[in-house]
C-alpha cells in the first residue's frame, strides 16, 4: 500500500483554517500593507493570493510537529530552482517592487547538504506574516511526523523510552536472570533497561548537540 508524502503547503493551509480566520489575515495583511509601517516588502494587497499568507504562530507549528527550519535563505546551501527565480520575478514585476527578506522551510540538513526534500520560500510581509512564494522537491515522507514525535518536548521522548522499556522487559525470556520470575523482578528489569535507554538518548543527545523541536526551529546552529 503507497502511503501519500506529506505536502507541507497543504499543511499550514489546515493549521491556519483552525487558528486563524481567513477574514482576519485579510484585513490585518492589508492594513499592513496599506499603512507600510511594518511591512518589509510593498505588496499590492489585490494582487495578493490569501492562501498563500501565513501567519509566524502557523509556521512554527508546522515545523516544530515534522522538525524543519524556518531560516534566512542566506544559510541554505542549494541552490535555488529556476522556477523559484521566475516566481519572484513575476512577482517583483506584477507588483512594482524589489522583495528582500527571503526565509526558507525546510528539514535541517538542507541547510548543510544538497538534497530534494520538500523546501518552501517565503518573504515578510510584515507583522509576523509571510507569503509563500514557491515550493518544490519532493514532499516529506508520510512517516516524519511519527519519527521525530518524540523530539517534539522531553515528555514525548520519555514517553517512547517507558514504552520501548516495556516492550523489552516482557520481550526478555523468563528466568534470564533468575530460576524464578516475579513482579518485583519485572520491574527491577524494567528499570534497568529504562535507565540503559535513558542513558543511551541522553549521551546521543548531549555528544551531538541535538535539541528538542521548539528550540531548533528558527536556529541557525548545526549544534542546535
Amino acid at each position: 500500500m503507497n502511503v501519500p508524502r506529506t505536502n507541507l503547503q497543504n499543511r499550514l493551509q489546515q493549521r491556519q483554517a483552525k487558528t486563524i480566520k481567513e477574514k482576519q489575515v485579510i484585513n490585518e495583511v492589508k492594513a499592513i500593507l496599506k499603512h507600510h509601517k511594518v511591512a518589509t516588502n510593498k505588496f499590492n494587497f489585490d494582487a495578493l493570493e490569501t492562501n498563500r499568507i501565513y501567519h509566524i504562530n502557523t509556521i512554527k507549528h508546522i515545523c516544530t510537529t515534522y522538525r524543519l527550519r524556518f531560516l534566512d535563505l542566506k544559510y541554505f546551501k542549494p541552490e535555488l530552482p529556476e522556477e523559484a527565480h521566475s516566481e519572484i520575478r513575476m512577482l517583483e514585476k506584477k507588483h512594482q517592487t524589489k522583495l528582500e527578506g527571503f526565509k526558507v522551510m525546510a528539514p535541517s540538513k538542507l541547510f548543510k547538504l544538497e538534497d530534494k526534500d520538500d523546501p518552501l520560500l517565503f518573504v515578510p510581509l510584515g507583522n509576523d506574516y509571510y507569503y509563500l512564494i514557491h515550493q518544490w522537491g519532493n514532499d516529506l515522507h508520510p512517516l516524519r511526523k511519527i519519527l521525530v514525535w518524540p523530539f517534539k518536548s522531553i515528555g514525548n521522548l520519555l514517553l517512547v523510552l517507558l514504552a520501548i522499556s516495556l516492550l523489552a522487559t516482557v520481550l526478555l525470556p523468563q528466568g534470564l536472570f533468575s530460576k524464578t520470575s516475579s513482579t518485583s523482578q519485572f520491574w527491577i528489569i524494567f528499570f534497568f533497561v529504562f535507565k540503559s535507554l535513558a542513558s543511551v538518548a541522553l549521551f546521543y543527545g548531549f555528544a551531538l548537540g541535538k535539541n528538542f523541536n521548539p528550540f531548533i526551529w528558527n536556529s541557525k546552529y548545526f549544534n542546535a
